[in-house]
């Protein structure tokens, strides 16, 4: 379970061109890390855009989505939404899992595992100072960024 104060467990995922990312990756600085259901749907469509219209305004913060789907949909995701983020794939849920975010979710009383959608910011040493829990998608990108300015 993610707790503030907490090292960022560790991880080694590919990102949507396939080079693989890990913790080291995000040292000396701080980072945003959201994580998301699922590309090209509503909410996280309205996610991902939000983050990609500030990205400038985040300057040298790396911002990175993390969701199951693969480096492939990525892809496709950021082409057909014209991204300018940087997708992580978790096609295990191995850091979903370690972060407890991988949940047992409930929809119209079918209950199915999914992502329990979170924003996290690191800090240059890698220990999480802010968690955003139970993120609503509109507008979220700028509660981010009036936090880390």
């Amino acid at each position: 379970m993610l707790e503030e104060g907490q090292p960022f467990p560790a991880f080694s995922l590919p990102d949507q061109d396939g080079r693989v990312w890990t913790n080291e990756d995000l040292k000396g600085h701080e980072a945003v890390i959201f994580f998301y259901p699922k590309d090209m749907t509503t909410g996280c469509t309205i996610e991902a855009c939000e983050f990609t219209e500030r990205v400038p305004d985040f300057g040298d913060i790396p911002v990175l989505g993390v969701s199951p789907d693969s480096p492939k949909r990525h892809q496709k995701f950021i082409e057909k939404e014209s991204l300018n983020l940087t997708l992580l794939a978790d096609e295990e849920k191995a850091l979903l899992e370690a972060s407890g975010l991988w949940i047992e979710k409930s929809m119209y009383g079918r209950k199915y595992m999914g992502v329990d959608r979170t924003t996290v910011l690191i800090d240059a040493d890698g220990v999480i100072k802010t968690i955003w829990r139970k993120v609503k998608p509109p507008g979220h990108a700028a509660e981010v960024l009036a936090s880390v300015q």
